[in-house]
């Protein structure tokens, strides 16, 4: 009922489930945006404070896009699950190299 209700289709499993990982998603989504915004307040309200921007770009990169990009690429996009894959990974590993390089002192002066 809660499928139809939806019009959500899980050829796999369980529409409650689907359901369940579209909320994580969304929440996970939302509290690296949060996160990322209170990073960037934090940029913007002290001088030579560069660190906290690099943080808040390493964490949309290390969670935000990616989890967009396994939502959007197969939806929108015929990229296959292996370009997707490489897609996914290569975004995460750019995210933790710029926390790493931020955290190593990469971006203070």
């Amino acid at each position: 009922m809660l499928g139809v209700l939806l019009q959500l289709r899980s050829p796999s499993a369980d529409p409650v489930i689907a359901l369940a990982v579209i909320g994580l998603t969304v929440l996970s989504i939302s509290l690296s945006v949060v996160i990322a915004i209170v990073l960037f307040r934090g940029y913007r309200r002290g001088p030579g404070q560069s660190g906290m921007l690099y943080l808040a770009l390493g964490l949309i990169l290390l969670t935000t896009v990616p989890e967009l990009l396994r939502v959007g690429l197969p939806t929108l996009t015929s990229v296959g699950p292996i370009g997707r894959t490489a897609f996914v990974s290569g975004c995460e590993l750019a995210g933790l190299g710029v926390i790493l390089w931020t955290v190593y002192g990469g971006g203070s002066k």
